[in-house]
């Protein structure tokens, strides 16, 4: 597929972009058209000139995602960066761009005397990822502080929905209507402890020194790779297969971890893949349980 751009984007796309240096696990074949947006305007106008056949994948940190090695054909819009807006909107509402990375919304709302924020600290992507999968960690999930959102569709045009019209679920979100994208959320919290801002620093540093102690923090990857069934949890299921430092290729299946896979530095997508398949099948084959992915797996195979 070859798409034709407007002159004025020309200078400001990247053809033939490697996904491996946008994803966390660092693998992934090229982009056919990389974009950052300078602003809403800007992105309103390059969705416009979009002819509406072409594949559209929105980026943020790119930490739930597996690109596999032949790329993606279509348009890559990266939202890091571009959307980074964070304010106090009133006593307990805080509104966030999508491109806001969630560790960042944890510190400021600790700072604003906002709780429960801090488990936003344990989720490794920006607002928009979380909105889009209904992310959580230590507990706590996005959409449980979400007032209403503003999103953005593919002729340019942005809406204003509340929560209520989406239908969410355990890491799962439906919106209302398809081919719209998030570009901010309202969030509500409520008032922190009478101890202040120091009870709350505390819990984030806290909830990040578990975190640390239990995953691999350092290594490529992409945070959790299979949902937790319900009643129980993947790393149990895993780990009681024996599968803890099972490789294929470059990849691994964390040592610290067992729901975590990890690129050692080599790894292709297609090693990932099908580790990633490999530990399914012997979980689905030893529990009778067939564990769900949360990476989502985008791209065509080499």
């Amino acid at each position: 597929m070859s798409v034709a751009l407007p002159e004025k984007f020309q200078g400001r796309i990247r053809r033939e972009e490697p996904m491996s240096r946008h994803t966390s696990w660092h693998v992934g074949g090229p982009a056919e058209i990389f974009f950052t947006p300078e602003s809403r305007a800007d992105l309103a106008a390059f969705l416009r000139s979009l002819p509406p056949e072409v594949p559209l994948l929105w980026l943020g940190l790119g930490s739930n995602l597996l690109v596999r090695d032949g790329g993606i054909r279509g348009v890559v819009i990266c939202t890091q960066g571009a959307f980074d807006r964070l304010e106090r909107r009133s006593e307990t509402t805080v509104y966030g761009e999508s491109g806001v990375a969630c560790a960042r919304i944890a510190r400021q709302c600790v700072k604003w005397g906002l709780g429960p924020a801090a488990f936003l600290a344990g989720i490794p992507g920006t607002l928009g990822g979380a909105l889009a999968m209904n992310a959580g960690a230590f507990g706590g999930e996005t959409w449980r502080q979400v007032l209403e959102v503003e999103t953005i569709d593919r002729r340019g045009r942005e809406h204003r929905r509340a929560a209520a019209e989406f239908r969410v679920g355990y890491r799962q979100v439906e919106p209302p209507v398809p081919q719209e994208w998030f570009l901010a959320a309202t969030l509500r919290f409520a008032p922190g402890p009478a101890t202040g801002a120091a009870a709350g620093e505390a819990q984030v540093r806290d909830l990040l020194e578990r975190r640390r102690a239990t995953q691999p923090i350092g290594e490529w990857s992409c945070g959790s790779v299979f949902a937790n069934p319900p009643g129980d949890h993947a790393a149990r299921l895993i780990e009681a297969c024996g599968l803890k430092g099972v490789a294929i290729g470059g990849a691994s299946v964390s040592t610290k971890h067992a729901n975590f896979i990890i690129n050692h530095g080599a790894a292709s997508a297609s090693d990932i893949e099908a580790l990633l398949l490999h530990v399914q099948a012997t979980v689905a084959r030893t529990h009778g349980l067939t564990l769900q992915p949360e990476v989502r797996i985008v791209g065509e195979a080499r």
